[in-house]
């Protein structure tokens, strides 16, 4: 922890201990007390200025993945990219990133005993903060990886989790983080300082008793009792807005995470929903009423998925993704700039799978042409044409023609056939609109 600038070594185990205590706890306000609480101790003007400065620091990360033999390593390694992508939208940033070629990970410390020892020594050799996983631990692994290298570990789930407590804003959204954040430390209890105090002893006080990790998980079992009343009363005010919105057709943006929903929510309603180049930054579900020529309808704007979603997380947000259960048309966004657009669309596929929305009537929209990219082969180059050599006139004859006309390519940054888009909505919810509403007659 040497970013803390502290030099006395009883100061730094106190901040050492203060630091795991802060990036562990899902809440965000008993962080402040505690830097509140170190800042009235006794120490240096130095000590308080570093731990002033703690939120403006930016943790160095080191990313680590096993390649199976039934993942290239160069997918393993875009894998890493996304990963590392994660670790900036967290606050952090990403220094070196280890592969390591193995037919399954190791039980104990996910690499191999010799590439965890190379990892380990970068990570004393250059201060690194923490090492992150892109794959979910059992909690035996994370701690053996903490022995190890000596500083945090995360896994995938662990670095998501703390994206959605940074973005969520409104209280539904907190309430939904939260619990998810408790279901996920629940196993991992063993060996974390959980709270400031242990059980006093002494007079009056001797019983029973219980050790500090089963008073730990009482209270944590406790509070995700109480959550979870709490978003079935959120669902049942959900549900009834949603009744709310009878007579209009409503339609929700899907798709992966950063791939331009809310700037197409924007174009098509003409509102402000927050738009940033970042992994979920829009989690709370945004419905906005656009009108076409005469024709009324309801658009929303969903929380974005991602591969390995945490299933905790599809859970913890049911309420949330009821909008996306109760539509009338789906409007499946892809960033087709994106290398990897085609293994994303199987990934929204399966997310929507499992919260039962994959018969619903889709729209693909093909996002982003205006940054779509190929490489010309030289005229000589006998070789046969790989992705990155495929013109977007030639992958648009590819599979998507079987797609049919619900498919459309646009750039909703240069606005490149949007008018065309709308066009086409306009028809598709006309008749959806006289199928379920027969006698609600348009605007006009």
């Amino acid at each position: 922890m040497e970013y803390f600038g502290i030099v006395s070594s009883n100061h730094r185990l106190f901040v050492s201990s203060l630091h795991r205590f802060i990036v562990s706890s899902p809440h965000r306000l008993i962080s402040k007390f505690c830097i509140f609480a170190a800042q009235n101790l006794n120490r240096t003007n130095k000590d308080i200025m570093a731990i002033e400065h703690l939120d403006n620091y930016r943790e160095t990360a080191v990313l680590i993945a096993v390649s199976t033999p039934d993942v290239a390593e160069e997918k393993t390694m875009e894998y890493l990219d996304e990963l590392a992508f994660l670790v900036e939208t967290a606050g952090g940033e990403c220094v070196k990133k280890f592969i390591q070629n193995l037919a399954h990970p190791d039980t104990r410390t996910y690499f191999g005993s010799g590439k965890i020892r190379e990892v380990a020594d970068y990570v004393h050799e250059n201060n690194i903060d923490m090492v992150v996983v892109d794959d979910e631990l059992p909690p035996s692994q994370q701690r053996n990886i903490e022995e190890l290298t000596r500083c945090k570990v995360m896994d995938r789930t662990h670095l998501i989790l703390d994206i959605f407590a940074k973005h969520a804003q409104t209280a539904h959204a907190k309430t939904q983080v939260e619990l998810a954040q408790y279901k996920y430390l629940l196993p991992r209890l063993t060996g974390m300082w959980t709270h400031l105090e242990k059980q006093r002893g002494g007079i009056g006080m001797r019983g029973p008793g219980e050790k500090e990790i089963e008073t730990d998980r009482r209270i944590i079992r406790d509070r995700i009792s109480l959550l979870e009343k709490r978003l079935k009363e959120i669902d049942k005010q959900k549900k009834t807005q949603r009744g709310h919105r009878e007579q209009f057709v409503r339609v929700a943006l899907v798709g992966y995470t950063n791939v331009g929903k809310s700037t197409i929510m924007n174009l098509l309603s003409n509102s402000d929903v927050l738009v940033e180049n970042k992994l979920f930054a829009t989690l709370d579900t945004t419905v906005r009423k656009v009108v076409f020529q005469n024709l009324p309808f309801l658009l929303s704007d969903t929380v974005g998925f991602i591969r390995k979603l945490p299933h905790g997380l599809v859970e913890s947000f049911k309420s949330t993704l009821d909008e996306v259960r109760e539509t009338h048309l789906l409007l499946h966004v892809v960033d087709i700039s994106h290398p990897d657009f085609e293994e994303q669309i199987q990934t929204v596929q399966r997310t929507l799978d499992e919260i039962d929305c994959s018969g619903k009537p889709t729209v693909i929209i093909f996002n982003k042409i205006d940054q779509y990219s190929w490489v010309e082969k030289a005229e000589d180059d006998l070789t046969p044409k790989t992705k990155e050599n495929i013109t977007l006139d030639e992958l648009k004859a590819t599979w998507m023609a079987k797609l049919g006309p619900k498919t459309l390519f646009i750039s909703a940054k240069t606005k490149e056939n949007v008018n065309e888009m709308k066009d086409f909505l306009y028809e598709e919810i006309k008749k959806l609109h006289i199928q379920i509403y027969p006698y609600n007659n348009f605007l006009y």
